[in-house]
């Protein structure tokens, strides 16, 4: 790792260190003013969901999506965030926007509004899509929030890596191998990011009112249930995983066989999933009934990406011009921060994915896999537990030595950055995950039910509370003219956008998916 580093920390070359990209998207369910689900549309206010660059849905059309573009400075994608949500809640009249990643009260499936996205083809594609997820996992997931991070080093490094490594091969699959090794560790030492910023412990008793074999506990008068040492559990059984899609080994050694993997789930045939229509007699309740209607329904806490071009697949887009970023997908809305998360999280963030980035990564084996899934359950369910063992080759390790140890080894990355940007905001963020690690009463998991307690509040309640809160900073908040009118541009652009989409279309919805699968077969198998 340190000669890698040695690429970035030159007084000519720490120039690389403040151009890292960066872009958030940040989801938030629209409620009502008591705490349940928006039955409402997606605002008008808001332009349309399909074509807005910086507001859209997820699953349910109640899931907001908020989008910054990518930047190379944290303030500045914070503050972009903080006035989309600013504006956003200029939109939303008396509805508020949910703080947590576990969702507010629920009523049945029934209750819980499929995003919409208007007439065209494309539009049609993303509701069926989401129809299919509702038949088989439930709509009820489809009210989960997350955080997803993008990050992307500058491509000036990529030139100057490959060369330090006489340029192996193609620049293109120089920068896909390495994006893959950081995918690799990350893998490895995700559950690193698990324990300090997890902050969904409980769950309203809403969210699982039909289902038995959860195996949390109540807590409390039982309107809430929780696990004593749980942190991130929409990242584990109660979020979007089946019996189906546990089989299904991803491979992240090279390109050609992670886009081989996914290609092979989505092209063939589950019986699992051969109930469903999947557009006889024009009926669809899903895309079709492989394993993975599409990619993104394999819910990895990282994915590979590259930005699409219309109407392609998005393992086209890397088999055509390889990784352009990764996606941390693992992150938890944090109820204390009125935008989720907040630059100590980015920074650390940043210090953690260069060094998964610069960090030896040899290949994965399936036996490695399965400590890796093992370490991301132990510590979802039982991360706070005192003296959790995790495994690693060779045997187990406690939690703490190993997550001390990483913190130890991200020194050298913490001070690079700090050296870059000028002061000690990373390694102040460093020592403050230091601390979470030496006492865990100090992680937000933590927090969450410690203040369940000491205010005797079921999560709904506390999780209402910091609702309110944020909605009233934002409501008292306002935006410069400029920035107010610009939003107002977004929001009529997308309008005539997806009007001009819905009036140029010109072939039927079959033939449209047609065309979109047929590019799966048409990919190179290695």
């Amino acid at each position: 790792m340190l000669q890698q580093l040695e690429t970035l920390v030159g007084s000519d070359q720490q120039q690389l260190l403040r151009d890292i990209g960066r872009g958030i998207e940040k989801e938030s369910l629209r409620i009502t003013p008591e705490g349940f689900l928006a039955q409402t549309p997606h605002p008008a206010g808001l332009g349309s969901a399909l074509t807005h660059g910086s507001i859209t849905t997820d699953y349910s059309e109640a899931l907001l999506e908020f989008i910054t573009p990518v930047s190379t400075r944290i303030e500045e994608s914070l503050a972009t965030l903080e006035d989309i949500h600013t504006y956003v809640y200029s939109q939303l009249g008396d509805e508020l926007l949910w703080c947590t990643s576990m969702p507010c009260q629920l009523g049945n499936d029934a209750d819980i509004p499929v995003a919409r996205y208007g007439s065209s083809n494309v539009a049609r594609m993303k509701t069926v899509y989401r129809y299919g997820l509702g038949y088989r996992y439930g709509r009820v997931m489809q009210t989960i929030a997350g955080i997803h991070y993008n990050f992307s080093m500058p491509q000036d490094y990529w030139k100057r890596a490959w060369a330090a490594e006489d340029s192996p091969g193609e620049l293109q699959d120089y920068i896909s191998a390495r994006y893959l090794g950081l995918i690799r560790n990350f893998r490895r030492y995700s559950w690193l990011l698990i324990y300090l910023f997890g902050a969904s412990p409980a769950v309203c008793g809403s969210f699982l009112r039909n289902r038995d074999n959860h195996g949390l506990q109540p807590f409390g008068d039982g309107h809430s249930l929780y696990l004593p040492y749980g942190t991130a559990l929409r990242m584990g059984d109660l979020g979007y995983n089946s019996d189906a899609q546990k089989g299904l080994r991803i491979c992240y050694n090279s390109l050609p066989n992670y886009v081989e993997t996914l290609r092979s789930a989505i092209m063939k045939p589950h019986p699992d999933y051969a109930r469903y229509s999947s557009g006889a007699d024009g009926n669809y309740q899903q895309l079709n009934d492989s394993l993975l209607q599409i990619e993104n329904e394999f819910y990895s806490p990282i994915r590979p990406k590259r930005v699409t071009r219309s109407g392609e697949t998005p393992l086209h887009a890397l088999t055509e011009r390889g990784i352009e970023y990764i996606e941390v997908r693992c992150l938890d809305v944090s109820p204390f921060s009125p935008l989720g998360l907040d630059a100590v999280e980015v920074r650390f963030l940043d210090t953690f994915l260069l060094y998964c980035l610069l960090e030896d990564s040899p290949p994965c084996n399936e036996q490695e896999q399965d400590c890796m899934a093992a370490n991301m359950e132990a510590v979802v369910n039982r991360g706070r537990e005192p003296g959790l063992q995790l495994r690693c080759q060779g045997g187990a390790r406690t939690m703490t030595d190993w997550a001390n140890e990483l913190i130890a080894d991200l020194e050298h990355i913490a001070s690079a950055l700090d050296s870059a940007h000028g002061g000690s905001a990373y390694g102040e963020s460093l020592r403050e995950q230091a601390a979470k690690v030496a006492d865990p009463e100090l992680t937000p998991s933590a927090r969450v039910l410690r203040e369940m307690r000491e205010q005797g509040q079921p999560f709904f309640r506390l999780a209402m509370a910091y609702s309110r809160r944020w909605a009233d900073h934002f409501r008292q908040r306002s935006l410069d003219p400029e920035t107010a009118a610009d939003f107002d541009r977004q929001t009529q652009d997308s309008l005539q956008a997806q009007r001009e989409l819905e009036a140029k279309e010109d072939i039927s919805f079959e033939q449209y998916l047609a065309n979109f699968y047929g590019q799966y077969e048409t990919l190179p198998q290695p």
